[in-house]
């Protein structure tokens, strides 16, 4: 129950974050900084975390080392591209396609470790896609909405399956805390990011600020969640940040994310398929 509650926390964190980070890029409009920023900021939150949790649990830095190529995957890569997806379809339209992370992660489970195929599977699987025909169907849609926000997004998801299913790997055997080991990972894509980016900071970093702090608390959380469940337990619900993502956008941003029913329900259809991959796989 606990990893469930983790879990949880987790997809309003992150479905917080992506509308920060909507927010942030309506005022500036530099992926590389806001990405940088972003990942920055979260790295200083689990940083604390652990500082926090470190008489308890002790550090074990050394442990943590493996963690840190995990995070090349994610924030490092797939931060990038996610950061570029909710700027050119918006937070609402990217958190959809990010829900169908839970589709991903089978798909690379059937393909490459052989798990069979099974009717919820299936059921899901068609579920998400329904969804994501509805987000096709949609005639009305923002003016700032790019297609190709759609497959940044993509690139994205694939990422955070591939770094959730290495995470999990990696927790069944490490003696370092879920926070030290989300640093690690957070230290890691902040690194590669510096290096691809080379960020030039001003005021117009601090838009991205809140958005940072919101990844952070998700990031660990979303760790300790791996640390206690499953992958097919975790994905699925942290895949529900979909949800709050179109909730709080039509909530905050109604006027520029043009939250429609269309998109309200493919949301809908996708996270349910998402659970029932989780519940059956």
């Amino acid at each position: 129950m606990i990893a469930v509650g983790l879990s949880l926390l987790s997809a309003v964190l992150f479905g917080s974050m992506s509308v920060a980070l909507r927010f942030a890029l309506d005022r500036e409009r530099d992926v590389m900084l806001g990405t940088f920023v972003t990942v920055a900021t979260a790295l200083v939150v689990a940083l604390a975390w652990a500082a926090a949790e470190a008489p308890s649990r002790g550090v074990h830095v050394t442990a943590a080392w493996p963690f840190a190529l995990a995070g090349l995957l994610q924030p490092g890569v797939g931060q990038l591209f996610g950061t570029l997806a909710i700027r050119e379809t918006g937070s609402s339209r990217a958190s959809m396609v990010f829900g169908t992370a839970p589709l991903v992660a089978v798909a690379i489970a059937l393909l490459f470790l052989g798990e069979p195929a099974s009717v919820p599977l299936i059921v899901g699987a068609v579920l998400i896609v329904g969804g994501s025909v509805e987000l096709a169907r949609e005639r009305e849609r923002p003016a700032h909405f790019r297609r190709i926000g759609l497959a940044y997004a993509f690139v994205t998801v694939v990422l955070f399956a591939s770094r959730d299913n290495l995470v999990r790997w990696l927790a069944k055997s490490t003696t370092a805390p879920p926070a030290v080991s989300a640093s690690a990972a957070l230290l890691g894509g902040l690194v590669f990011i510096t290096v691809i980016a080379r960020p030039r900071l001003s005021r117009q970093a601090l838009p991205f600020v809140p958005a940072g702090i919101f990844f952070g608390l998700s990031y660990v959380a979303l760790f300790e969640a791996f640390y206690r469940g499953r992958v097919t337990i975790v994905s699925p619900l942290v895949a529900t940040e979909s949800l709050v993502a179109v909730g709080l956008s039509a909530l905050l941003l109604r006027h520029t994310e043009l939250v429609g029913r269309r998109l309200a329900f493919g949301t809908v259809l996708i996270v349910a398929g998402g659970a029932l991959i989780g519940a059956f796989r």
